[in-house]
């Protein structure tokens, strides 16, 4: 009899598998998908393993409690991430920031204008780095960027435009049923929003194009 770990275990790899299938081909040989060892890990995120190497880690267990099509769309968007080159990288920025504060304060203490200038320097551009890395807006601007081109991608895979939009919307609507952190719910209520938006102009470009009533000019978005 085949036991619950084993089965667990061929399903996890059944579902990595699958999503593999779902990378676009110019992105297949140099992206991975793996299942996330972290500890209380996001759903799904991206990573750079090393030069021209990306891996996208998924929480499996949380990811197997939404539908197909979620997946599906949350995965693209992911996707989306990595071609419009958003994905956070570990930088140097940490590590040259408390360079340069560390190197500051030992040129004060030596009175070395020189070495102080180019110390303070270093904690400047160190710092506009991370700023730039950690603004909210910005973030919000690339995660609806990026839901934007996985609504494209899925066309790609087969996707109805109206189904795309639906099921994306879905999945965010889920995420935010379940994300308990304020801050990140609210992300996820903006990314809706702005995808509600979208639909609506898609919509009213079908409508434009095609005034005979025909399945493309269904309601986009439900």
């Amino acid at each position: 009899m085949t036991s619950y770990a084993t089965s667990t275990a061929r399903s996890e790899m059944s579902e990595l598998r699958r999503l593999k299938s779902l990378l676009p081909p110019e992105l297949q040989s140099w992206v991975t998908v793996e299942k996330t060892i972290e500890v209380n890990p996001l759903l799904i995120r991206s990573e750079e393993i090393g030069k021209d190497q990306v891996e996208i880690q998924i929480d499996l267990v949380k990811w197997e409690q939404l539908a197909l099509d979620q997946r599906n769309l949350l995965f693209w968007h992911e996707v989306a991430r990595i071609q419009n080159d958003t994905i956070p990288r570990d930088g140097w920025e940490m590590a040259a920031l408390a360079i340069g504060l560390g190197g500051a304060v030992g040129e004060l203490w030596v009175q070395d204008g020189l070495l102080l200038l180019l110390a303070l320097a270093l904690c400047g551009v160190s710092g506009y780095r991370l700023y730039q890395k950690n603004n909210g807006e910005r973030t919000m601007i690339e995660a609806i960027e990026a839901d934007e081109k996985a609504i494209a991608i899925a066309s790609r895979f087969g996707y109805t435009l109206p189904n795309a939009y639906k099921s994306l919307g879905s999945a965010l609507k889920t995420l935010i049923d379940q994300t308990p952190k304020k801050r990140q719910r609210a992300r996820y209520e903006a990314r809706l929003q702005a995808l509600k938006r979208s639909a609506a102009k898609a919509k009213a470009r079908v409508k434009g194009s095609d005034r005979e009533p025909s399945s493309s000019s269904e309601k986009i978005y439900g």
